[in-house]
């Protein structure tokens, strides 16, 4: 077992003993039924938790007004006891397996998606950002032109303040052992204690004292509601990330006004809605940033603190509750990654943890922002309980993967723990795939390597023969029973004169560091661009990672998309930090060396023509622009289909996945590749649609067979 001392080391909030010190901070995982009442998804996420050995596990975004808000569609609601035993059952499995659970209760206020109309703020401003729950993209009904937002009237409240502690008292009822208040990220308590948010000129707003007396009425109403001993924990944002939001030195007296009214703990967080790079901390935040404010924090005050972004290494766990930064570790998206890491780490198995990579993909982009239950990329089996593996395959296949990338890596994965036996095979001397250009893009290199990593470790792990350098053919492929084609996607260069001038991104995003563990080891080396202009021609994640690596080189570059809007598939809290570093500037809270010139992109707009030194752009209207240049670097990607067709021709029973399907993202690579490896059964059998099929009724299966 690893020697994680303070890891695993209990400790008390209020009256309550927590048995190791990773408290899962609340997550929307958006799975409830549609009244919000509690759904089994619900259940089975949060057990799950607690078989993984997750201390503290804080249920998220639960509303204690279902009337006037609502953060998402199917976020849970508790306003009613109609909604208690749902709570209790839930409860029951977390501490099933020794876990302590609260509920947080969160009214989102101005960002709330339900009810569509007669929505309460604290405010009279009305926000519509793309990172938002009010966002059309997100609820296309929520027409910002037509909310109805208004103060607050001091009646309405009090009647809050009765609501949320009422909704104490049900999770109270409900056997759960804390509640946490939620008073981060721009919603409604913490719009009132925002100095940039709240503008107010009652009791409520203006001064320090004021803007704290919401939520301290809250904790007095809960204390005498639920008595004094049932611990409350308040979740707040250490820093704002806006001029004339709240800082470090505020938060430190907030920290003390709330243990001065007896709340228990505090979970400290970042950012409002106005300032979602600090709060989403996509990849290009390092791990645990946020540690400046809970170490500030925990000087001034005697209760314990929750760090809550970017924690993601047990070792770095270990070292900032060894070094008294923080008393607890709040995990988040890493236990949708992972939900066994604290397991993983008892027993020594680190290189075994699935790490989140903060791509805000599965989580974010294609989950919460598409009105779906949650997701992860590298965890195809979180918000989908078909691709857990739980056991054998009838018969074991002889299964054959050609492409070492991450759908293949995922394919050969869980096809090996389901008894297969798989060989996998890639053309390249080592394996990663895209993710291996990934890598170059600074911020998102270390990261990026950390699932590589993983993938490698799973291959060597589970014994998988790899086959390097290996391009195999049909012919070579006729002893297995499947092949999974993951031969991804490669950049192309459409008709152009002047093609010949054009250089692959691929030979760009190269990693040029010999001593690094992805240089290429086939012979290749990274092509090294003469000159400072550079036009990237494309859109999507090869773009985008191509710009930033040679932005952060000192290369004047130029973006040019056809799309009305550059990177618009690429998930959007990521494009807005690189805006900001477009521009020369650093995202909230991301301190990384600001690019040496300013990007330009130009839209709606395609090259006619390469010549030395120069193109030619026609836009969408065929005017015909001249922009200098030293070197264009293509970044059009198709799916590599060679071999496909070949499989295809000499009959052979072959699935496509990932990229070379369609050049998408990881989360479609991994899901496709995990999904591929699950439909393996006693059979082999395709559908008219060339998809795999399994778990025909008994009668169709026999009838096929014979």
């Amino acid at each position: 077992m690893a020697a994680f001392k303070h890891l695993f080391e209990p400790i008390r909030i209020g009256n309550v003993e927590v048995p190791n010190r990773i408290c899962h901070v609340p997550t929307d995982i958006s799975s409830s039924h549609v009244d919000g009442a509690v759904s089994e998804r619900d259940i089975r996420h949060h057990e799950n938790l607690a078989r993984g050995g997750t201390g503290l596990i804080v249920v998220g975004a639960t509303s204690p007004d279902g009337k006037t808000g609502r953060s998402t569609v199917t976020n849970l609601v508790i306003d009613n006891d109609y909604y208690i035993p749902g709570f209790a059952r839930m409860a029951a499995a977390m501490h099933r397996y020794g876990a302590k659970c609260a509920v947080q209760l969160q009214h989102p206020g101005r960002q709330a998606a339900l009810p569509r109309e007669g929505k309460l703020t604290s405010n009279d401003q009305a926000v519509s950002l793309p990172w938002s729950q009010s966002h059309a993209i997100v609820y296309a009904n929520a027409d910002e032109a037509k909310k109805t937002v208004h103060v607050l009237s001091t009646d309405e409240v009090i009647a809050l303040v009765d609501l949320f502690s009422e909704a104490a008292w049900r999770v109270q009822q409900a056997g759960f052992d804390a509640v946490e208040l939620h008073a981060a990220h721009g919603y409604l308590i913490s719009q009132f204690m925002s100095p940039y948010l709240n503008k107010r000129i009652d009791r409520f707003g203006g001064s320090f004292e004021n803007r704290m007396r919401f939520p301290l009425a809250i904790v007095a109403s809960i204390q005498a509601k639920c008595g004094p001993d049932f611990p409350v924990i308040i979740r707040y944002s250490a820093d704002e990330w806006v001029p004339g939001g709240r800082e470090l030195a505020e938060s430190v007296e907030v920290a003390k006004a709330f243990e001065w009214a007896g709340v228990h703990a505090l979970d400290l967080s970042q950012c409002i809605q106005e300032s979602p790079g600090a709060g989403f901390d996509p990849m290009y935040y390092p791990e645990g940033w946020t540690i400046y404010a809970s170490e500030a924090v925990k000087k001034a005050v005697k209760i314990p603190i929750i760090n809550s972004h970017s924690l993601r290494n047990p070792e770095f766990c270990e070292q900032v509750l060894a070094e008294g930064k923080t008393d607890m570790v709040g995990l988040s998206r890493q236990l949708l990654a992972d939900p066994y890491w604290p397991l993983k780490a008892k027993y020594g198995k680190v290189r075994a943890i699935r790490r989140c990579i903060s791509c805000l993909t599965g989580c974010w982009q294609e989950s919460m922002m598409a009105k779906k239950e949650i997701a992860c990329a590298v965890n195809p089996a979180c918000g989908n309980a078909d691709l857990e593996v739980t056991g054998k395959a009838p018969k074991s296949l002889k299964v054959a993967v050609v492409g070492g990338g991450p759908a293949g890596m995922e394919a050969a994965r869980v096809a090996t723990e389901r008894g297969h036996s798989v060989t996998l095979f890639e053309k390249s001397a080592e394996l990663g795939g895209a993710i291996l250009g990934c890598c170059m893009a600074p911020g998102k290199d270390e990261k990026m390597k950390w699932y590589a990593d993983w993938l490698r470790y799973q291959m060597q792990d589970l014994k998988v023969p790899v086959r390097m350098k290996t391009s195999p053919k049909a012919a070579d492929l006729k002893g297995y029973d499947v092949v999974v084609n993951a031969t991804g996607a490669c950049s192309y260069v459409p008709e152009v004169k002047g093609a010949d001038r054009v250089i692959p991104f691929e030979e760009v995003m190269a990693c040029p560091k010999v001593t690094c563990e992805f240089h290429p080891k086939d012979g290749r080396k990274p092509r090294k661009l003469e000159g400072d202009r550079v036009i990237v021609w494309g859109d999507h994640y090869a773009a985008t990672d191509t710009i930033a690596w040679l932005a952060s080189i000192g290369k004047q570059v130029t973006v040019v998309t056809h799309n009305r809007e550059f990177a618009s598939k690429v998930e959007v809290i990521h494009m807005y930090v690189l805006r900001k570093r477009f521009k020369q500037t650093d995202a909230e809270a991301l301190t990384s060396k600001p690019f040496k010139h300013p990007v330009t992109v130009i839209e709606s707009a395609t090259i006619e023509e390469v010549r030395p030194g120069e193109v030619t752009l026609i836009d969408k209207d065929f005017r015909r622009t001249v922009v200098p240049c030293d070197n264009v670097v293509t970044c059009w990607t198709r799916p590599n289909t060679a071999l496909l067709a070949e499989m295809k021709a000499a009959g052979l029973p072959v699935v496509n996945v990932g990229d070379s399907v369609s050049p998408r993202n990881l989360h479609a690579a991994v899901r496709e590749g995990a999904t591929a490896a699950m439909a393996l059964g006693e059979q082999v059998l395709f559908n008219p649609n060339d998809s795999l099929v399994t778990d025909l009724p008994l009668d169709v299966a026999s009838q096929l067979a014979r």
